[in-house]
């Protein structure tokens, strides 16, 4: 980042000093020669008007006065004048070079035409104009043209020393660029490099780093979605630590209970058969717990892959649901809990079935074993133009609302106790709430303590990959 903004400050500061430069040397120049010609084509106006006055053209009337001007104007402007007559036959050079000789130029000929003008010569550095000189009538003849070349070295000269100055204040201003825009991007990147020193802290471990880098906007942005990032990576380390401390110690209870219960029939002798199949019958049931639990955690492990993906197809919601009903009103009937499916409308949806199914089978299946004697569970089916809903209501104990929003967590109960004897894993609304936002659904719970429960899951009718919606609220 330095480098690149260094020289975009060079560059804005250099390229617009360096033009500025060039253009106010040429124009310097062009108005040095401009008022050089001014200055010649005056003077010579000013003698052409006493040429004419004075019938200098005329061989008999020739004022000597008249060649002493030409001669000294030639030598002040270190040039030469040459007067040429109708006759293109020079009658003057300041030169006394070309007199009695014959003079066609371009420039004569224009000026006898009326046309009088300059030629500028900046590679040899000279120019050359032509003025016309009258004839002493009234009708103002051209009787004659007045060329002069003037050299235009002292100026070029003058000029260059000029640049030379000119360019011996650029280079002093090129450096003060250079050393100002060196100063310029490290102000500007300070602030950035506080925010990579203590980045590079949090990189060493230290996540506590206090991040705070209020110079500019962008820094102020970047430091809060760092702090926000943060704030996420310690609440996942958190809930890994919290993790594996629960996947331990539900894989250890089974365990532990199988342990206690060999060991006390190695201890006894000559174990009644009642009690001995008493005692297999409990290492069964913890077998199965066992096996429970892992089931479950592979089942959360696979949804949790970034590769997991959904075999969707376009299914009747209404079967499915009925489907799982069939499968759980055995054991609503053992706990003579009163199994009721109310369907508003035919449902039919892009879901995955296996999952989709066991996300509402965990839900139905929890609002029963949860349930009180003689209970009942509702499953509503409804839908809109985007959504279909299914509503899973009880009659059951509740859930305190301090609990709420912790219900979805792995491993957590909030009557622990009660789980553990209805053969709970804990996994259960974990790996529901995971399947439905694999839909890009949502799932929502309102419950209150002794009235039951009621579990609000929307899904979109159409699954778009790659899509997230909303979650309810």
């Amino acid at each position: 980042m330095k480098v690149p903004l260094f020289f975009l400050f060079l560059m804005t500061g250099f390229f617009p000093m360096y033009i500025l430069g060039k253009v106010t040397d040429q124009s310097f120049r062009q108005t040095q020669i401009d008022s050089r010609v001014m200055e010649v084509q005056n003077q010579c106006l000013i003698i052409s008007n006493r040429m004419s006055r004075a019938d200098y053209m005329s061989e008999d009337s020739r004022d000597a006065t008249v060649d002493v001007e030409l001669d000294t104007i030639a030598d002040i402007f270190n040039g030469r004048i040459v007067v040429v007559n109708r006759n293109f036959k020079v009658i003057k050079d300041t030169f006394r070079l070309a007199e009695g000789r014959t003079h066609v130029a371009e420039e004569v000929i224009r000026c006898f035409q009326g046309e009088s003008g300059s030629r500028l010569e900046r590679d040899k550095h000279y120019f050359a104009l032509a003025v016309p000189v009258y004839g002493n009538t009234e009708e103002k003849n051209i009787e004659g043209v007045l060329v002069a070349t003037a050299s235009t070295e002292n100026l070029m000269g003058m000029a260059e020393r000029v640049s030379e100055k000119a360019a011996f204040f650029q280079m002093m201003a090129f450096w003060l660029i250079v050393l100002s825009s060196a100063a310029l991007v490290m102000i500007l990147v300070r602030p950035f490099n506080s925010l990579q020193k203590v980045l590079n802290r949090v990189a060493d471990g230290n996540l506590d780093q206090v991040i705070s880098e209020n110079a500019y906007k962008e820094t102020r942005e970047l430091s809060t979605a760092i702090r926000n990032t943060l704030t996420k990576l310690k609440t996942v380390d958190q809930s890994r630590d919290e993790f594996v401390s629960n996947v331990s110690h539900e894989l250890k209870t089974p365990i532990t209970s199988i342990r206690v219960l060999a060991d006390s029939l190695m201890s006894m002798e000559e174990v009644p058969v009642e009690l001995y199949r008493e005692f297999m019958t409990d290492i069964s049931d913890e077998i199965d717990r066992e096996s429970k639990i892992i089931d479950d955690l592979l089942s959360l492990v696979k949804m949790d892959k970034s590769v997991a993906e959904l075999n969707v197809v376009q299914l009747d919601i209404n079967g499915l649901v009925q489907q799982i009903l069939k499968r759980l009103r055995p054991i609503a009937r053992k706990r003579n809990v009163e199994l009721i499916f109310e369907s508003i409308r035919e449902v039919t949806a892009d879901v995955d079935e296996v999952k989709l199914s066991l996300a509402i089978n965990n839900l139905v299946e929890n609002a029963i074993k949860y349930n009180v004697e003689d209970g009942w569970v509702r499953v509503t089916l409804d839908a809109d133009h985007k959504f279909f809903y299914v509503k899973v209501s009880d009659s059951g104990i509740g859930i305190p609302e301090e609990f709420q929003e912790q219900v979805f967590e792995r491993f957590y109960r909030v009557d622990k106790a009660r789980s553990r004897e209805t053969g709970g894993t804990g996994l259960g609304l974990a790996i529901t709430r995971k399947v439905i936002l694999m839909h890009h659904g949502a799932v929502r719970l309102v419950s209150k303590e002794g009235e039951g429960s009621t579990f609000i899951v929307r899904i979109p009718l159409s699954y778009i990959p790659g899509s997230r919606q909303q979650p309810a609220s």
